[in-house]
């Protein structure tokens, strides 16, 4: 009965969500490629590729889940050369981030829409020998196709926010009728548990492996160094640079707001502005040139103008630009609401502020303000005053940026023990 009710009422569902999916499509751009792998439509080269290996599947909706997936599957492909990878996304920038890691071991397609004849082809395309759920992507037919083929599934670094916790509640039978095809959970936090036995998965399902997010001891490569390009675009070597990382509608605004009064204690501070979808760049830079601030365009060839603001309009690049900065603002914390993870900025070595709306991120959030790790402003007086403080006293950034690796350290080891399930699951497969 609940398999016949979520069929009947999803079709319902996608024509509501239709029109402000589109509009997003068309805002973010790059959703023509590969268009038809929605739908479960794959070119001959890659339905080629799916005959030539025994693939694991691993879903990540956007770049969040995608940059947690692609550190566990680096560490299974260290221990299992031998392993193929297939990796599917719902965004079309974490689709494009995917494009650029493929290797003859790992494949990146669009995740089908859930509609079972959609995920009925691509199973019998991928033919995958197991699967990883990302985070809180749990689409029912996806779970119950693979179930009836006998694939294991796994869900890995399970998130738990207050809105996900609702969302899981409230639709508990169907969730319920989902999770208990699973094979295995692993969770974030401890506390997380109580929810996922309430919903129907066996205390044996649930493994407590940390958040890969927050992995201290993992680091796929080093940062790459963009300090020469912001010499090139004339920012001094003793400049003071503050930046904003994944910033939403409003925060930009109140950053510049932040940097000309920051500009009465300390003259030559730059900006530096990494917006959360970077297609947003020209209305940006439209609100921005309206002041008295100039503004460089990272794109853009470097002419040594020095620049007030750098506003970075590519994507893939934040953890490397945190390098650059003296002290960080997360973003989607103060106009925006979830917040977004800090934790490059705490592994880069700078004091992290952020706003009241770190939701997605409580546990962390409430860790790091208990031993100090972090800065929690609630506007522009309060930022301007943190960024003040940290810019003035070198010791106290490295103080606070101490306290935020403590905060870490229950997470040490979470990529291992993540890539630890998925490979006990397949090796039992």
């Amino acid at each position: 009965m609940i398999r016949f009710l979520y069929n009947f009422l999803l079709p319902l569902g996608l024509i509501v969500a239709l029109p402000r999916y589109l509009v997003r499509m068309f805002r973010r751009g790059g959703f023509k490629q590969d268009f038809g792998q929605r739908f479960a439509r794959y070119s001959p080269e890659i339905r080629v590729r799916f005959g030539n290996g025994d693939w694991i599947w691993v879903h990540a909706v956007s770049v969040g889940e995608l940059l947690v997936a692609l550190k566990v599957i680096d560490e299974l492909h260290r221990r299992h050369p031998d392993w193929h990878f297939v990796i599917s996304n719902t965004t079309s920038t974490a689709h494009a981030i995917a494009l650029s890691k493929q290797k003859d071991w790992l494949v990146a397609i669009y995740g089908p829409l859930d509609v079972a004849a959609f995920v009925r082809r691509a199973f019998d395309t991928v033919r995958p020998r197991a699967v990883v759920l990302t985070e809180s992507e749990m689409w029912p037919n996806f779970i119950w196709d693979a179930s009836r083929r006998q694939i294991p599934i796994l869900l890995i670094n399970a998130r738990v926010s207050p809105r996900s916790e609702r969302r899981l509640l409230r639709f508990a039978p169907i969730v319920k009728a989902a999770t208990r095809h699973l094979s295995a959970i692993g969770l974030q936090e401890p506390g997380h548990t109580e929810l996922w036995r309430r919903l129907g998965v066996p205390a044996s399902r649930l493994h407590v492996t940390g958040s890969v997010k927050f992995d201290p001891a993992d680091s796929n490569s080093a940062p790459r160094d963009f300090r020469p390009i912001l010499t090139a675009w004339g920012f001094g070597a003793s400049d003071p640079v503050i930046l904003a990382g994944s910033t939403h509608r409003g925060e930009e605004a109140l950053m510049t707001a932040v940097l000309r009064r920051l500009k009465t204690a300390f003259p030559r501070v730059k900006l530096i502005l990494v917006p959360r979808h970077a297609e947003r760049a020209s209305e940006i830079v439209a609100e921005l040139s309206a002041g008295d601030l100039r503004v460089a365009l990272r794109s853009a060839a470097p002419d040594g103008s020095g620049p007030d603001v750098l506003l970075v309009d590519t994507t893939g690049e934040l953890r490397d630009w945190y390098a650059c900065a003296d002290c960080v603002f997360i973003g989607k914390s103060i106009t925006g609401r979830g917040g977004q993870n800090p934790v490059e900025a705490i592994m880069a070595g700078r004091p992290v502020n952020f706003g009241p709306h770190m939701e997605n991120f409580a546990d962390l959030r409430d860790n790091l303000l208990k031993l100090g790790g972090a800065v929690e402003v609630s506007g522009e007086d309060s930022l301007l005053e943190a960024f003040r403080s940290q810019l003035a006293d070198g010791d106290l950034r490295k103080k606070t940026t101490e306290a935020a690796l403590l905060a870490l350290k229950p997470h040490r080891g979470a990529v291992a023990r993540t890539a630890d399930l998925i490979e006990a699951a397949v090796q039992r497969e």
